[in-house]
This record gives C-alpha cells, sequence and structure tokens, in this order.
C-alpha cells in the first residue's frame, strides 16, 4: 500500500486533486484499478492534511457476471459507503443498436450515469481508476486512429455538470497495480464486458508490450513526451 500512496501522493500533489471538504465518487466496476483507487484513497483519506469524504459508485450494466453482493462487500469491509444504479446499458448498445464498435458508447453512457449519481449525492469530484498504461494507450488510439495528438487529462473540470474529474492512478502502472493486488490477496471482480480482450486497445497494449521490450525506456520517454508538450493540461513537474 505504502507503494500505490505514493504513486497517488505524487499525482494529487502535482495536479492539485484534492481540496479541503471535497465529495469524491470513486466509480468503482469491481476491476485491479477501481478497487485499488479505491483503497488508496481510504487509506490516503486517514492521514491527508485536507479532510475529504469518499463513496463508491457502481453502474450496472446488465451484464451477466456483474456482481452486486461482491462490489457492496468489498466497500462494506474499508468503510466506503456504496450505490448501485441499475442501467440498461447493455440493452442499448449490443441489443437495441448493436454496436460494432461498442467501447465508446458505452463509456459515454456509463460516464454519464456516473456524474449524474456523483450529483445527486452530493460529491463535487468523480475519481476514475486510469492508470499509466491507459494514459499511454489512450495517447496512441488517438494518435493512430484519430490522428490527433491527445489523451486524457490528470484533472479536467466539467462545465455541463460541474463535476470535476480526477485521476489519480495516473502514475502507477498496470504491473504496479497488478502487485499491489496479488501481494495483498484482494479479490477482483471477474470482466463482464463481452468486448474484453478483442478491443484495438488490446492490439495497442500489445504494442506497448513490444515496445518496452526493444526499448526499456519507451514509457517514460513516451510520458515524459506528453508532459513536456502539455497536452491535455499534463505538465512536466520536477
Amino acid at each position: 500500500m505504502q507503494k500505490i500512496l505514493g504513486f497517488l501522493r505524487k499525482a494529487i500533489e502535482h495536479y492539485n486533486m484534492i481540496d479541503e471538504g471535497d465529495k469524491i465518487a470513486v466509480a468503482l466496476s469491481g476491476g485491479k484499478d477501481s478497487i485499488t483507487l479505491l483503497m488508496g484513497l481510504k487509506a490516503l483519506q486517514r492521514f491527508y492534511p485536507k479532510h475529504f469524504d469518499l463513496i463508491a459508485i457502481s453502474v450496472n450494466p446488465g451484464f451477466e457476471f456483474f456482481n452486486s453482493d461482491f462490489l457492496r462487500d468489498t466497500c462494506s469491509k474499508i468503510g466506503v459507503e456504496y450505490v448501485e444504479y441499475e442501467s440498461h446499458i447493455k440493452e442499448i448498445v449490443f441489443d437495441i443498436r448493436k454496436e460494432k464498435n461498442p467501447c465508446s458508447l458505452c463509456a459515454n453512457l456509463r460516464r454519464g450515469i456516473l456524474n449524474s449519481t456523483a450529483i445527486e449525492y452530493g460529491c463535487n469530484k468523480l475519481a476514475l481508476g486510469h492508470n499509466e498504461d491507459d494514459v499511454l494507450e489512450t495517447f496512441f488510439l488517438n494518435m493512430l486512429y484519430a490522428g490527433n495528438l491527445s489523451t486524457f487529462a490528470p484533472i479536467s473540470y466539467m462545465d455541463r455538470s460541474k463535476i470535476t474529474l480526477i485521476r489519480p492512478l495516473v502514475y502507477a502502472s498496470e504491473k504496479e497495480i497488478k502487485k499491489f493486488i496479488k501481494r495483498n490477496n484482494i479479490s477482483v471482480m471477474s470482466k463482464t464486458c463481452p468486448m474484453d480482450g478483442i478491443s484495438k486497445r488490446e492490439d495497442i497494449k500489445d504494442m506497448l508490450y513490444k515496445l518496452t521490450v526493444k526499448i526499456p525506456n519507451v514509457r517514460a520517454n513516451l510520458m515524459g513526451a506528453i508532459k513536456r508538450a502539455n497536452i491535455n493540461g499534463w505538465k512536466d513537474v520536477k
């Protein structure tokens, strides 16, 4: 946990993600990233100089293996309020619209529900579990498929919803998160989305792995380039 807290504090302090009196909703999917984020913020809450409140919000997309009881128990064990929103995302995306590339629509629907539920429960910030790998994969996806140099921001204010999105895990690699989960014998929910493992993101993940084998410093170089170019609010903090 100390290592995860180190990643969290670095990102939070670099981008001023937490202010005194914040009420933060953690988007809890049940995967390794969101559970690590929730546990990390709960641990940070005990000693962080700025007081903040914490709840977990899960969007039930209607997939077969979504386990509400598991998520509720996970939150109960660490003393975090659990909120679940039962949605029709699976029906809309896969049954009605039959999307060939469903990830974007699914993400947009889920984000809209998370924003509105966070507002309903009095939250001013929404914490998402994107890690360093997600930063780099999104950068490559946008460059190769959309022709622009961009990735998501560590922190961003949503004018329409008045919610601030924060991503405290952006300095933590997927490898470190997996280590944390394994070493602490933490249970995570089985993947529920039928697109897991067959999306364009998986192809980019494989490409990034191969690049890392050939160029050991490639991840640090890419993150450095994103920061120095001030892409989407990133900054090169020493």
